[in-house]
């Protein structure tokens, strides 16, 4: 076996994140691991990857036991991750990212030689028929370039075993075939594969075994072509199953929200139309690339925008901006949580109150015992798996810090949602909450604005689609037994 674990516990005071892990992997293999958000997937990551120290039992490479106590460490037993929030320097080029942490060629043993580094660099990339802009920032890639440049460097550190946690979170399919067709050629070199995903479809489409983690035990390890989708979902969830959602309720009510030829200042947006209703999810679809999560940026004021109208509740809804939307009852749910919903550093109660905090002051003084009793009511209401409103928000698995952004969201009691891939990276009963919490939302008269790069997800969900192509919207869908042949014609139709 190329990595073992025996006995692996990882524990914070009294609280078991993972308890008697016994895990193996082999040389070449491509080894699924899935489970719930808080199963304690990205937990037994970080110890195999030197970020956190275990509190007991033993790892072995090769059979050899080894101890794992830094990154540093952890690359020179021959691992590599890829982490969904990718682990860049933002202002250094892909060259400079690519290298950092490795030993750099010289010139005459002083200078940095950036010729050799380059080069060694693009043998690489040839070999595996990648095409990067080298000499961009890692700020102006795309999260496909971000992840083919980590792929790269991965490679050139040798890597035996690579980790991919949630690796197409925010990719398109067409990225996502892309990045399936280069891990098989990587794992046919010989670099074995843990591939961590909330996509049931990814891990019966790569894998050879699936390990299953639960409330931070392992649970099993199967061979993926003994178990079907539903089997390996009543692994991680005890027998839980999603429900069909009944449309027979469904109905729009007063228009909230009405947007006119919305265009942008860098010109991504270009021509924007479409109208939300109380008691509807209004889904915009499009491919990747099309000004889905720009258009919802440039409504909330965090996208310059250069022309059109949005109409709010009938008035004119001019300047918008983060603080003048969360006043006037419209949130964002951002696709980025981490950088743009979240402050990691901070704990889960302060990110829950943040955009309410100054109702919390009364006569100048601060209501600390009003703060702590919403922020427990709403950590309740979420189900949000932590050790207390106290832990830092950051140490929280991907779905419970979603369920801390939709925490945040409520305490402003909002009339209006934007939702930015809000189901990104959660498990598959997390995503049926989230779709029940919105489904509630718009019950109780608010309007829903919905973008999921998931088709299937939103045929799902929404009431209606409005397709948007090249900055551009087009047809607006009423969802009564639409197919993704149907939605995805219009999206590759000719303009």
């Amino acid at each position: 076996m190329l990595i073992e674990t025996e006995g692996l516990c990882k524990r914070f005071g009294s609280f078991y994140a993972l308890k008697d892990i016994n895990f193996k992997i082999a040389e070449g293999e491509i080894h699924g691991l899935v489970g719930e958000n808080g199963a304690g997937k990205s937990t037994f990551i970080k110890i195999l990857t030197g970020v956190y120290p275990k509190t007991d039992g033993r790892i072995l490479i090769s059979g050899k036991e080894v101890e794992i106590a830094d990154p540093v460490e952890s690359r020179r037993a021959g691992i590599s991750v890829i982490h969904q929030d990718r682990n860049l320097v933002p202002s250094f080029s892909g060259v400079e990212n690519i290298y950092l942490g490795m030993d750099t060629p010289k010139r005459h043993g002083v200078s940095i030689d950036f010729k050799s580094m380059r080069k060694n660099i693009e043998s690489v990339m040839e070999a595996y028929g990648i095409t990067l802009p080298l000499d961009k920032m890692a700020s102006e890639l795309s999260p496909s370039q971000k992840t083919m440049l980590e792929i790269v460097r991965s490679v050139m550190n040798n890597s035996k075993l690579l980790i991919l946690d949630e690796p197409t979170a925010s990719l398109t399919d067409k990225e996502s075939a892309k990045l399936f067709s280069l891990i098989r050629k990587i794992n046919a070199d010989g670099t074995a594969i843990l591939y961590v995903s909330h996509r049931l479809e990814e891990i019966f489409g790569l894998t050879e075994r699936i390990t299953v983690f639960k409330n931070g035990q392992l649970v099993d390890t199967v061979n993926t072509s003994a178990i079907d989708q539903g089997g390996l979902v009543r692994l991680m969830t005890d027998n839980w199953v999603s429900r069909e959602r009944d449309r027979s309720h469904s109905s729009s009510g007063r228009e909230v929200f009405r947007v006119e030829h919305l265009s942008t200042s860098d010109g991504i947006v270009k021509d924007v139309s479409f109208t939300a209703h109380s008691g509807e999810i209004m889904g915009l679809f499009g491919l990747g690339g099309s000004g889905r999560t720009e258009s919802l940026e440039a409504l909330y004021g965090l996208r310059e925008k250069s022309g059109g109208k949005i109409i709010y509740n009938g008035s004119p809804f001019d300047k918008p901006s983060p603080a003048k939307c969360i006043k006037n009852g419209i949130v964002l749910v951002h696709e980025d949580r981490r950088g743009h919903s979240l402050v990691v550093s901070r704990s889960l109660k302060d990110n829950i109150v943040l955009s309410s905090i100054d109702g919390y002051v009364k006569h100048g003084l601060y209501d600390v015992k009003g703060e702590r009793a919403d922020a427990e009511e709403k950590i309740q209401q979420m189900s949000i798996q932590c050790q207390g409103m106290n832990q830092s928000v950051g140490e929280l698995s991907g779905g419970n810090q979603q369920k801390a952004v939709f925490a945040r969201a409520l305490m402003t009691k909002p009339e209006l949602f934007l939702c930015d891939e809000p189901t990104q990276a959660v498990d598959v009963k997390t995503r049926q909450e989230i779709h029940d919490l919105l489904r509630k939302c718009a019950s109780e008269g608010s309007a829903v604005v919905y973008v999921t790069s998931d088709l299937k997800e939103m045929l799902e969900v929404a009431d209606s689609i409005t397709v948007i192509s090249n900055g551009k919207t087009w047809e607006r869908l009423e969802n009564r037994n639409l197919t993704s042949e149907q939605v995805l014609g219009y999206c590759y139709r000719d303009r």
